[in-house]
């Protein structure tokens, strides 16, 4: 777009605003206890998933969610709330070590290049963060409390008694490390060999990894491991109280993955070995013709029988090259092979042959399952390509085929439960196992330890040395471990991670060496959002203080409770209403002060950072208070809608319990916005050549109108193609706000429109206001920005043909406008002030107007006038007009007069508030 065409200045305007927000620290939130903290406003914390820093920058799907809980911080904050809206960097990384392979140049030079790529696009949107809380994951002040963090689950251990994560030092047993949150284990992993290092499932892609897509193998490997299965439970239960979607609920539970059934001990046939399998459905364990170990499972080699060693050997060797989602994938084909051995049948006695295959899994139940062909869809499979016996033990309702059926039923050939229903036929085989000393009723979780190692260069270093075969934790005094540096990324070859290079780093004492693994790029973004509440603390991963305010440490508890220790104070009284923000509200409007204020009812009692309460005597409604987590609005993509909110969700429960946290959840509503496709329909991507840069956005239309086509392109939560006339068409209205009230003089410069005049809004004027600030409110605070923004465009039609403009309408529609086109706004705001002034004269410092009832009611409507049942006049007459005033009124309309002169009126029909028909002839 030239200068000419310009349809207003929003190249002067923005960077203009951007400076003073910059300069005058608008946005900065300042913790209790620092100048400018008001401790009677409530707070309100709303957060974006950070960014990885790529090298590719941003592009314009990426700040649909960042613009979102943008409009909400400035909304907010004109709500009277201290709004904490932060931003920082998910730094470590792949693709950075990556780069550095092919380039030679260090990591932490590439990430400080992305970084500031990242944030000048970020700053040009005109985003409303407090850029003074900035956090890295790359940098040594940051994760040395990554570092820390981890020392604290190192330290700890799971107390089944209390269901809660303890000190290491309260374990009574003869072995600690048997029972640490975070432990060493021998596990088969996905291992890149180009890569030199381990890959997450998500990573591997067809068996090559998703960076490079190089070849992937599967091999046992010493691993870090976090224990986050002991929390399993609480994973699922905790979930209730929050605000998420439903579906991403359904996500975590089934990822989590909770199975009530019974562990089953099968014999091994001429062997002291014994095979424990876990299933759903012990009323099919007659029907079990034959067992599956995983490959990987240790028993595979001490069972298989000579004959069959290599066939089991290369079979093995074969998949080792599969993923696991390849491996459990239903639509291929089964593949197995014969071990020689066999189990026996608990329930019958009868011996069953054990086979090894792919779609068995070590990370599920045993690694072991009993084959039932005739009641699992892939047994059946696997059965009919192999031969194998297939025995019907449930008898479906309805006289169905019971060979495939997979529901209830009736059990059959199945003498201890025969003729029972499913549910009583569990009840009582598992009670008959119990009894026999063949098994016991269970709970399993498809959920697994989390592997937490990478053979990478570019992450954080554990805190940790070996010392004659033992892992010892590092003081805290020797924290951060900072990487060596090193000239060399490239895999080593043997296995080892980069690290290894760094000989004198490695070697920590005489008698002890450094981990050689890193952490994953998941432990930085597991608790950024607590470091966010107090970033420059250098004694605490976060103050107390800032983490209770921020994170809500408020909770109900019943009156009278008692402390859970000794010493406990009582929490600082938040309970003090807002500060009253309707002064300067604007004419024939007030300025809202719901949600301002921070009672709660109750005592609540805190011990170093620990929040107790006894649930006993709560009511439901504030149980759920009691229950909820500290960032208010979490906004990102449904690519993390598993792990990271899992991974985040375990650490926090792991600092609470050791009571480093005030909440028992990090993330109270969380909200994933769509994909925004390229204006081709696809995903953008440098393949397909359709990635729009938003800087490329903002010098063609404005910032303004990239942010409000990115709210107007539809719901927040949709996938949504992107359009560059769509971009054009919401500039177009932005324009017309602008000439709302500035004109163009004689020399061609903006000027305040002259049609601006300090009278009140008539009647239908209010009425387009009092709805437009009730949709806008409503519309925020259900993120449904797109429909907000149509009724401003509605407002703005109501005053673009008006003669006169009441300055008092311009000034609600811009505070209205502001969270959505803050420079815009802010510069119209200016403009007004300078002929008609209000104080406060910021509309940053403008209080949110609240719209009044009286104005929205329907006091009149349009009724039509017809003429022999043709409509020939309308008028709007008061709703409550009785029959007589309408036939009266129509009667004395020129334009039913000029259609009835000459004719006689045999008849007036009147259907109320709709219309009159004056019958003449």
């Amino acid at each position: 777009m030239s200068e000419r065409r310009k349809p207003y200045p929003f190249d002067l305007i923005e960077p203009k605003w951007q400076t003073i927000w910059d300069e005058r620290r608008l946005f900065h939130a300042p913790n209790p206890g620092e100048p400018g903290f008001d401790p009677s406003q409530p707070k309100y914390y709303v957060l974006d998933m950070f960014p990885y820093p790529s090298g590719a920058g941003l592009h314009v799907g990426h700040p649909e969610g960042y613009t979102a809980t943008d409009i909400v911080a400035r909304y907010k904050r004109m709500r009277g709330f201290n709004v904490l809206h932060p931003m920082g960097w998910d730094a470590f990384g792949l693709p950075a070590e990556q780069y550095a392979v092919r380039t030679g140049q260090h990591p932490e030079a590439t990430t400080r290049e992305n970084i500031a790529r990242f944030k000048t696009q970020l700053k040009r949107i005109g985003f409303s963060y407090d850029w003074e809380r900035e956090v890295n994951t790359t940098d040594p002040g940051y994760f040395r409390w990554t570092q820390w963090i981890f020392l604290q689950i190192y330290n700890s251990w799971f107390n089944p008694a209390t269901r809660k994560a303890e000190p290491i030092a309260t374990y009574r047993g003869p072995d600690p490390d048997s029972v640490r949150l975070a432990y060493v284990a021998e596990v088969p992993v996905n291992w890149c060999p180009e890569l030199g290092t381990v890959l997450a499932n998500e990573e591997v892609i067809d068996g090559k990894s998703e960076v490079g897509g190089f070849p992937v193998v599967r091999r046992p490997m010493r691993q870090w491991m976090l224990r986050i299965t002991a929390f399993a439970e609480r994973l699922i239960g905790e979930l209730e109280p929050l605000e998420w979607p439903a579906g991403i609920k359904l996500l975590q539970r089934n990822w989590i993955g909770k199975s009530e059934g019974a562990e089953v001990i099968f014999a091994v046939s001429g062997s002291g070995e014994t095979i424990s399998v876990f299933t759903t459905r012990p009323d099919t364990l007659y029907g079990a013709t034959y067992m599956v170990l995983a490959p990987e499972n240790s028993l595979v080699h001490r069972l298989t029988t000579n004959e069959q060693r290599q066939a089991v050997a290369d079979y093995k060797a074969q998949v080792a090259a599969k993923s696991d989602l390849e491996r459990t994938d239903l639509a291929k084909d089964k593949t197995g092979v014969f071990t020689g051995a066999y189990a026996i049948n608990p329930a019958n006695k009868k011996r069953i042959p054990i086979w090894i295959a792919d779609y068995v899994l070590m990370s599920y139940g045993t690694g072991a399952i009993m084959g039932v062909p005739a009641h699992d869809e892939r047994d059946l499979e696997f059965a009919r390509k192999f031969g194998l016996p297939i025995l019907d033990v449930v008898q479906p309702p309805g006289g169905e085929t019971p060979t495939g059926y997979i529901g209830d039923g009736i059990a059959i050939n199945s003498p201890v439960i025969d003729g029972l229903p499913t549910p009583e036929a569990k009840q009582k085989i598992i009670s008959w196992l119990e009894k026999r000393g063949f098994g016991r009723r269970t709970i399993q979780y498809k959920l697994r330890d989390w592997l937490f190692s990478r053979q990478r260069y570019w992450g954080e270093p554990f805190p940790i040395v070996w010392r004659e075969g033992k892992h010892e934790a590092l003081p805290e005094s020797e924290l951060p471990v900072v990487p060596p540096p090193l000239d060399d990324f490239k895999p080593t070859g043997t296995g080892e991670p980069p690290l290894a290079r760094a000989k004198e780093w490695v070697r920590y004492s005489e008698t002890a060496t450094r981990e050689l693994n890193t952490m994953p790029q998941w432990a930085g973004s597991c608790w950024y959002y607590l470091r966010f509440c107090d970033p420059q603390n250098d004694t605490r991963f976060v103050g107390q203080e800032a983490e209770r305010y921020w994170m809500g440490a408020e909770r109900l508890v019943p009156e009278g409770a008692m402390p859970a220790s000794e010493g406990a104070t009582a929490a600082p009284d938040r309970t003090a209403a807002a500060p009253d923000r309707t002064a300067a509200a604007p004419a024939g409007t007030t300025a809202a002060s719901e949600g301002t204020t921070a009672a709660s009812a109750g005592a609540t009692v805190a011990s170093e950072g620990a929040i107790w309460a006894s649930e006993g005597a709560i009511s439901a409604s504030n149980r759920a208070r009691l229950a909820s987590g500290g960032v208010d609005l979490y906004v990102g993509g449904t690519e993390h809608a598993v792990l990271h909110l899992l991974y985040a969700r375990f650490w926090h429960k792991v600092l609470f319990d050791l009571g480093h946290l005030s909440t028992t959840e990090p993330f109270q509503r969380l909200v994933n916005q769509g994909i925004i496709l390229g204006e081709d329909g696809r995903k953008m991507s440098k393949r397909w050549d359709n990635v729009i840069d938003p800087l490329d956005v903002i010098a063609e239309y404005g910032a303004d109108a990239f942010r409000c086509y990115e709210m107007f392109m539809g719901p927040l939560e949709q996938m949504k193609p992107w359009s560059m006339t769509g971009v054009e068409g919401v500039s177009r209205f932005l324009a017309r706000v602008w000439r709302l009230m500035m004109e163009e003089n004689q020399e061609g410069k903006w000027i305040l429109s002259s049609r601006l005049t300090e009278i009140a809004p008539n009647k239908a004027q209010l009425k387009v206001i009092h709805a437009t600030i009730k949709k806008v409110t409503e519309d925020i605070e259900a993120l449904s920005f797109n429909t907000a923004i149509a009724q401003m465009m509605i407002l703005v039609n109501a005053f673009t043909t008006a003669n006169t403009i009441p300055v008092a309408a311009m000034r609600t529609l811009l505070i209205l406008l502001n969270p959505f086109a803050p420079h815009l706004s802010s510069e119209l705001w200016e403009s007004l002030g300078s002929r008609f002034p209000i104080t406060p004269n910021e509309i940053t410092d403008q209080p949110w107007p609240e719209y009044q009832v009286e104005f929205l009611l329907e006091d009149e409507v349009e009724i039509a006038l017809q003429v022999n049942g043709k409509v020939r006049d309308r008028v709007s007459v008061p709703i409550a007009a009785t029959s007589a005033e309408l036939e009266a009124l129509a009667l004395a309309s020129a334009r039913v007069q000029e259609f009835t002169a000459g004719k006689t009126v045999r008849k007036v029909v009147v259907i109320p508030k709709k219309l009159v028909n004056v019958v003449a002839n």
